[in-house]
């Protein structure tokens, strides 16, 4: 499988002033919040939605230099991105994400909430400073879409009822509208016409649903040792996902089990294997290799460069982590 490290190639150096940035804005005011800061952004994570932000910037102001406002925006994605994470790790009481101790376990609740909180108050401001009404209404959008995701999912717990296109919902709100709407702000900062930066914000919403719907895969398929958590911790905690749904309905008899809640002596182990042995997983794969394919017809409307081909290779990564 390709390393997402080495696909960015064309935006490293960008990538590298973006971490060392981020690590300076959030924590300069106070000890406990660099400490925090140091802890999130010097991770090695992918940094997969800076990294889409850069790529398209660069694709869509060929033969010149990307602004600072560019940087910025890609700056505040990955403000955003973080904080959602560092929140999630509090209300779904994790210790661990992607074998990497949370904010909350290494410091406390209180430190975690905070830094979050600092994280959207810093990311607003600076949104604010980029004189862009239009991209100021897009990035926006994605917090309230989060909190909504996050409500969703909340209110969603163990109903064996939900449909597909709920459960698409719920994923665009939580993971492919920061994707989405940084896509098109991307866009709008380059002065792309509405055409091109309604096929970005295609774009960025079509590889966020096929990365999403791939970890909702992984969730059944990956090891505790690759996931960084159990694996099936989403349908133990009653976040059914596409591989469940599917089975639901091949195999009625995971009504039961879902709607008490798992609670009687191999509930749990008896929901796992007739998901395995539905046919659910090969429908989620090919729903995530739809969305997949669809993030590459939206890029069209961009003129051929290395980062064009990047961001269509980008597709392929995320359902290589399949492999």
């Amino acid at each position: 499988m390709t390393s997402v490290t080495s696909l960015f190639a064309p935006v490293e150096a960008d990538l590298q002033l973006l971490t060392d940035t981020l690590k300076q804005l959030i924590g300069a005011r106070h000890p406990i919040l660099y400490a925090a800061a140091d802890h999130l952004f010097g991770a090695g994570g992918k940094r997969l939605r800076p990294a889409v932000v850069l790529l398209l910037s660069r694709a869509t102001m060929p033969g010149q230099e990307i602004t600072p406002r560019h940087r910025r925006l890609a700056e505040i994605t990955e403000m955003i991105h973080t904080a959602s994470l560092v929140h999630d790790d509090v209300v779904d009481e994790s210790s661990l994400r992607r074998g990497i101790p949370t904010v909350h376990s290494s410091f406390s609740n209180r430190v975690a909430v905070l830094a979050g909180d600092f994280l959207f108050a810093q990311a607003s401001w600076h949104l604010a400073h980029l004189d862009s009404l239009t991209v100021v209404k897009l990035l926006s959008q994605v917090i309230m879409d989060l909190a909504e995701g996050e409500i969703l999912q909340g209110l969603n717990r163990f109903d064996s009822s939900l449909s597909i296109e709920v459960y698409l919902d719920k994923s665009y709100y939580k993971t492919a509208s920061l994707l989405a709407n940084s896509a098109r702000a991307a866009g709008v900062l380059s002065g792309s016409s509405e055409t091109v930066c309604d096929a970005l914000y295609d774009y960025g919403r079509s590889l966020g649903l096929a990365f999403q719907i791939v970890d909702d895969i992984l969730d059944f398929t990956g090891s505790e040792e690759v996931l960084g958590k159990p694996a099936g911790s989403d349908l133990a905690s009653g976040n059914l996902t596409a591989p469940a749904l599917y089975a639901i309905e091949e195999h009625p008899a995971l009504v039961p089990l879902i709607e008490r809640e798992f609670s009687q002596a191999q509930d749990f182990e008896q929901a796992i294997a007739l998901v395995h042995n539905s046919q659910g997983l090969a429908r989620t794969r090919a729903l995530a290799a739809e969305h997949a394919q669809k993030a590459v017809q939206a890029l069209d409307v961009l003129p051929a460069s290395d980062c064009k081909e990047t961001l269509i290779s980008l597709t392929s990564y995320v359902l290589s982590r399949l492999s």
